[in-house]
């Protein structure tokens, strides 16, 4: 089962952190919120199989730190 671990604002932030993740080993899916067209859309979910959450929050964690910086 796929868990949302992450919801990205916008197209670009999601493909940046989906990116890091996969280089990770990760299983990512996208998917957008509320939007018909995917390339507009204002909310991307970032999801992975329930097995993988802790990583990926983990890894989604630790950039967020490095962003902030």
């Amino acid at each position: 089962m796929w868990k949302v671990v992450y919801v990205a604002s916008g197209w670009s932030e999601a493909e940046r952190l989906k990116n890091h993740l996969t280089r990770d080993g990760l299983l990512v899916m996208l998917r957008t919120c509320g939007c018909d067209n995917d390339k507009l859309a204002k909310h991307v979910e970032l999801l992975v199989p329930e097995i993988e959450v802790a990583e990926a929050h983990s890894i989604i964690m630790q950039l967020m730190g490095t962003v902030r910086a």
